[in-house]
């Protein structure tokens, strides 16, 4: 069963992979000087597998280890602190010096049009995966609860 789940989690990595090109696709076709790239791809990446393993915990790799999740109760606070400071960094920056200098120099409407498809897709994953983050910590330990209790997960 072990060897399903490891297989099981690499296709969702590899959608995961698809799924960050197709939602940047229409920033990088654009403008090669995208400020944000880092760490828009962190907020994609950490929304969907966050979210995966709290929804979707018993179909993946980390439902057998009792130690990893105990390990991430304590790392998902300060998981959360980082990416709410990136969001606030990101809506900083951006009110302090323009769509400009995030995106590059752009003809104002192409300029307009991806500066609100930029703002909508990085607050929607960045706030997604802080609140993914901070949830967390909840459901491993009623993962461990349950294993430890129940025998089930």
């Amino acid at each position: 069963m072990t060897n399903k789940k490891w297989i099981l989690e690499i296709i969702w990595w590899v959608f995961t992979f698809l799924l960050t090109i197709g939602i940047l696709l229409p920033i990088l076709s654009v403008t090669s000087s995208y400020y944000f790239l880092g760490v828009n791809i962190v907020f994609i990446i950490a929304f969907i597998t966050l979210a995966r393993y709290i929804f979707l915990l018993h179909l993946t790799f980390l439902s057998k280890y009792e130690w990893l999740k105990i390990v991430l109760v304590f790392i998902s606070p300060l998981f959360v602190f980082l990416l709410v400071q990136e969001v606030n960094n990101f809506q900083t920056y951006v009110d302090e010096y323009g769509w400009e200098a995030v995106l590059g120099d752009l003809p104002a409407s192409t300029l307009k049009s991806l500066s609100n498809y930029t703002h909508s897709e990085l607050l929607f994953f960045g706030v997604g995966s802080a609140i993914s983050a901070a949830l967390m910590p909840f459901r491993m330990v009623l993962s461990v609860w349950r294993v430890r209790n129940k025998g089930m997960e």
